[in-house]
């Protein structure tokens, strides 16, 4: 075994109390250590790293593996039906274990999400995942993707200062500043009119949307009278990565440890919820939500309703998809937007045509010229070659505490921990069938095939999850 996979077995139970920076910046003892004075610099060959809470940033990474503005050969504007980023590599590791990220600043746990975020980042950074054991020949990366809006929010900044004193001159991209550009650049720039934020309870907390709309509009020279209003979408992301505490496909009643939003029975008739097959559970006036798209829908009427609550509102021209889970539901949002555009309570309060963002877009063509204008294109590579990565609880840690499958942190443990308590409560394994669950699997191959086809690839191909072939398969 080598040198540095015994050190990183000796050690994982001793990295506890130190703040993760300190581990990945000055002590070599640590597994998290990353040696930036002999991290490779200008290497063309390296790969793209993507990063995100947990599936919803593979809604990016399918962005970027379809992209396709310019002309392969020639680099000059235009499609070619060829995917501009086609000999890029690409790894991404899906935070699995500790979402959503969305919750942590309610709970007064930033510096726990931070922490999550950080180890993230040196995780695209190092060699070391776990498969068969503790591994060490994972390759580092020549860029980073924060695929994630409330990771962006909270921890771009941060990683960004870490690389400074690393040194590292490491590209860093986020997806807020993206979001923001998309929406206002499907607006006039002397167009009257709202802007809705649709994101995370964290992401909106940190108010990064309207601070980055606010600083672009004045950089664009937008003169018309823009509006930003904000929803955070508590239970949604959850919902559509099967959190056992915001849905359970099995439950046909009101459950104990439900923890998403009560609807208001006033409500009732626009929320028009879909009640077929347990998607709504009910008893007396209690009422659960119990699919995304239900989720969805109460809070796509509650942002609205904020418009209808404020006096002068601005027609709602644009609204931005600020998680990377929300993309999944944008056929749902779309359609109750029409549904309550043609509602007296709502007129005039919905533009004839609201823009759905997607950030993605924009982050692809941001990491586009990136590569482009630094050279650092990959003449050799493949997106056939990518690798797929997730956090899952690590069961050798003392006091850690699980459903009863295993697979998931309980609510109280996941969110009752402490920063700096113990470094090592996740692991990052291959990612594999066995990690999530067949409805999450049929949403990935339906709706972002171009990535589900990858993941697929990397499962069946590559000798990183050569262990797992014993597992249920992609």
């Amino acid at each position: 075994m080598k040198k540095s996979l015994i050190l990183l077995l000796a050690l994982t139970s001793l990295v506890g109390a130190e703040d993760v920076r300190q581990s990945i910046l000055a002590n070599p003892q640590s597994p998290y250590y990353v040696d930036f004075a002999h991290y490779p610099k200008a290497d063309r060959s390296l790969p793209v790293g993507v990063f995100d809470s947990g599936t919803g940033g593979l809604t990016v990474l399918n962005a970027i593996v379809d992209y396709d503005e310019h002309n392969n050969a020639t680099g000059s504007d235009g499609a070619d039906g060829k995917p501009d980023f086609a000999h890029e590599d690409m790894i991404y590791l899906a935070d699995q274990a500790n979402m959503p990220y969305g919750n942590y600043p309610g709970v007064g746990k930033t510096d726990l999400l931070l922490e999550h975020i950080l180890k993230c980042a040196q995780f695209l950074l190092g060699t070391h995942y776990y498969g068969d054991g503790a591994k060490a020949d994972k390759k580092p990366i020549k860029v980073m993707v924060i695929a994630c809006n409330t990771a962006t929010a909270y921890g771009k900044t941060s990683i960004e200062e870490m690389l400074q004193k690393a040194p590292s001159d490491l590209k860093v991209i986020g997806v807020i500043d993206a979001g923001s550009r998309a929406a206002l650049s499907s607006l006039k720039p002397d167009e009257d009119g709202s802007i809705g934020i649709f994101a995370t309870a964290g992401t909106v907390a940190s108010n990064g949307y309207v601070r980055s709309i606010e600083k672009l509009r004045k950089e664009l020279g937008y003169t018309g009278e823009l509006q930003t209003f904000s929803q955070g979408g508590v239970g949604l992301a959850e919902s559509i990565d099967e959190e056992p505490d915001y849905i359970d496909h099995k439950a046909t009643a009101i459950r104990k440890n439900y923890r998403g939003p009560a609807p208001d029975k006033a409500l009732m008739p626009y929320y028009a919820f879909t009640q077929a097959d347990g998607k709504m559970l009910c008893e007396g006036d209690c009422l659960q939500m119990n699919a995304s798209e239900n989720y969805a829908r109460y809070h796509i009427v509650s942002l609205v309703e904020q418009l209808r609550k404020t006096p002068g509102a601005k027609p709602l021209k644009a609204v931005i998809l600020g998680c990377t889970h929300y993309p999944y539901v944008q056929k749902t949002i779309a359609q109750v937007l029409d549904e309550l555009r043609a509602q007296d309570r709502y007129k005039g309060l919905i533009g004839d045509q609201v823009t759905l963002i997607d950030p993605s877009v924009n982050t692809a063509r941001e990491l586009y010229s990136y590569l482009s204008e630094q050279k650092l294109q990959n003449p050799n590579g493949s997106l056939d070659h990518s690798e797929f990565y997730i956090s899952v609880p690590n069961p050798e840690v003392t006091g850690v505490q699980t459903e009863a499958n295993g697979g998931r942190f309980t609510y109280d443990y996941k969110y009752g921990r402490t920063a700096g308590q113990d470094l090592t409560y996740v692991r990052n394994t291959p990612f594999s069938k066995a990690n999530i669950s067949e409805d999450v699997a049929a949403r990935l191959r339906s709706q972002i095939p171009s990535v589900y086809r990858l993941i697929h690839l990397f499962d069946e191909s590559n000798p990183k999850t050569a262990y797992l072939k014993t597992e249920q398969k992609l």
